[in-house]
């Protein structure tokens, strides 16, 4: 019998959930937050049904116990979402724009009866236009989402049809914030951010735009030009971002029709050599990347936890555990997710979400049992799909390359969709020349890639680093199950079995005494643990699915993160000095 969860935060919704603003690298004064109870109907066909008979709570999906259906419906149909919308009396501006933080898989929306915008993508945001649709006073918002995981073309993620194991609920439907937007005649469009440690260029993309730049140092104000939609800021003495110091420098655009607030870090990555083996380094120093596996799904609100808060208390928990990477697992989430990474001080393994077909002998057994070093120019060779995880990997990047917490892009995984890995690697090197790259972690290995990537649950332990930084991108998935916080208390999924928390702590201990440990000797670079959470049938997780329970010791995590990053340390000045990463 499946248990139906509510973490803390699903106790206790407010009116409007998700009251913050969704967009905090980009922010303006006035918004409207549409999110709370739509009317909602399920039905067949382009016309809108004549009647709505349930209510949904957005941003929540359907599927999800807080938007109040709790249903999974059938592949491919059209699930509507009206309500009615006034606009406060200060919106009165030139345009007014429609966002939609993500709708899982395709979306069209409609004003007062008249098209204003579709979608194809179930991980990004979208905007429209709908002035000319919008009139004064009350304002019917109509949106129909429809989602078909029968067919693998678009990027779907953990998502199956039948859950299990290691593979979730399938969702559907909006899961982000739906808002509104008032702009001025001549708006700031949009900002791109590229820094170094000594400076940020920043960008809008508009280059008849002149205004002033405001950047708050801790020097005081500092005020530069923006010339011809661009600007560039050089701070006197350069604070740089890191998990121990995750300093932003928040600052201002003013254009004579606009105000924008924003920020950015100061920040490099490169790969170097230091202690006789190539290492990852952020800011010229190496860097050990002690992380933990983020799949981002909670027990109340599947892809949505109740509040942005939930989003905090896993990073502070993982903190407070003593690691300092999250790899956000195949699935991209909300601004405010990355926002709050940059603000806390968490490094974040992104990766791109899967698609094509899987199969569980080619992309499980076969590379478990053997190191398998395969061409993989002929896998998933269906035209469509390539071009929509082309499609999906690019929007990826654009909607989340300004955040100085996101260091590394992971593009396949387990060969998962995985196709002519090189040629994906030259794409998405030259959409970002500045994060490391990690084409195809785990296996199916070859070809372009910054670094290599394995993943270890059974077996012997072969890691030595050769030419590339070696990074462990999954290991780990030691289990315990908490009473009362089991999804399925029938069935578990994980990779070892402990009965107790001490029991459990010990597991990991010696995990990374006798494995990891001696791996950092031998030049590992990076090693992400499997999970941050229980999730569904998975019990591996270091908190519950609810979020109630934190199963390790927090000490003794603590004093495992410094033994590592001790080892760490001392590997890197073996045989050179650990400065040794170019700048």
């Amino acid at each position: 019998m499946l248990q139906t969860l509510i973490t803390p935060a699903g106790e206790h919704l407010p009116e409007i959930p998700w009251p913050v603003y969704p967009r905090p690298q980009f922010r303006r004064e006035r918004w409207l937050n549409l999110n709370g109870w739509w009317d909602f109907a399920v039905a067949e066909g382009e016309t809108p049904p004549a009647v709505f008979p349930r209510k949904i709570r957005v941003p929540f999906c359907p599927e999800s116990a807080l938007s109040g259906i709790g249903t999974h419906f059938a592949e491919g149909t059209g699930l509507w979402y009206r309500r009615t919308v006034t606009l406060p009396d200060d919106f009165a501006q030139h345009r007014l724009v429609l966002h939609i933080g993500a709708a899982d898989q395709m979306l069209d929306a409609w004003v007062n009866g008249v098209p204003v915008g579709s979608h194809t993508g179930g991980y990004e945001a979208m905007a429209f236009d709908v002035t000319d649709a919008w009139h004064p006073g009350a304002n019917e918002l109509l949106l129909r989402v429809r989602d078909d995981l029968r067919s693998p073309v678009l990027p779907y993620g953990k998502q199956v049809q039948q859950r299990g194991g290691m593979w979730y609920t399938p969702l559907s439907g909006v899961w982000q914030t739906v808002w509104l937007e008032p702009l001025p005649c001549h708006p700031v469009p949009g900002l791109t951010i590229r820094a170094d440690d000594t400076r940020a260029v920043l960008d809008t993309g508009d280059d008849t735009q002149q205004g002033t730049v405001t950047v708050q140092t801790p020097e005081g104000p500092l005020t530069v030009p923006l010339t011809e939609g661009r600007a560039v800021v050089q701070p006197g003495a350069p604070r740089l971002w890191s998990p121990d110091d995750p300093y932003l420098y928040e600052f201002s655009i003013d254009t004579p029709t606009d105000h924008v607030e924003s920020y950015f870090a100061l920040r490099t990555l490169s790969i170097g050599q230091a202690g006789g083996h190539s290492r990852l380094c952020l800011n010229g120093r190496p860097m050990f990347f002690h992380g933990v596996l983020d799949q981002g799904y909670y027990s109340d609100g599947l892809f949505t936890p109740a509040s942005p808060e939930g989003y905090e208390q896993d990073i502070r928990t993982m903190k407070e555990l003593g690691f300092n990477t999250l790899r956000k697992h195949i699935k991209v989430e909300p601004d405010y997710y990355y926002y709050l990474c940059d603000r806390l001080g968490m490094v974040v393994f992104q990766d791109m979400v899967n698609n094509g077909d899987y199969a569980y002998w080619r992309d499980t057994v076969w590379p478990t049992l053997w190191v398998q070093r395969l061409p993989d120019k002929r896998m998933h060779r269906d035209p469509a799909a390539r071009a929509a995880f082309l499609a999906g990997m690019e929007a990826t990047v654009r909607q989340l390359r300004n955040h100085p917490c996101l260091c590394y892009w992971t593009i396949f995984n387990e060969g998962w969709g995985q196709f002519d890995a090189t040629a994906v690697y030259e794409k998405l090197r030259a959409l970002d020349d500045t994060r490391f790259i990690d084409s195809t972690s785990g296996w199916f290995r070859g070809g372009r890639t910054d670094v290599d990537s394995r993943h270890i649950y059974y077996g012997p332990w072969r890691l030595r680093a050769g030419k590339k930084p070696l990074v462990l991108s999954e290991f780990g998935g030691c289990c315990l199950s908490v009473e009362g916080h089991r999804f399925n208390p029938d069935k578990s999924y994980g990779y070892s079995t402990s009965e107790t928390p001490e029991a459990l702590q010990h597991a990991i201990t010696r995990l990374y005494e006798q494995k990891v440990l001696p791996a950092v000797q031998r030049g590992l670079c990076a090693a992400i643990y499997t999970q941050l959470s229980d999730v569904e049938d998975e019990i591996n997780g270091l908190v519950t699915y609810d979020r109630r329970v934190t199963k390790p010791d927090p000490a003794a995590m603590q004093a495992l993160a410094r033994r590592l990053q001790e080892a760490f340390a001392a590997s890197c000045t073996e045989k050179e000095n650990a400065h040794a990463c170019p700048q």
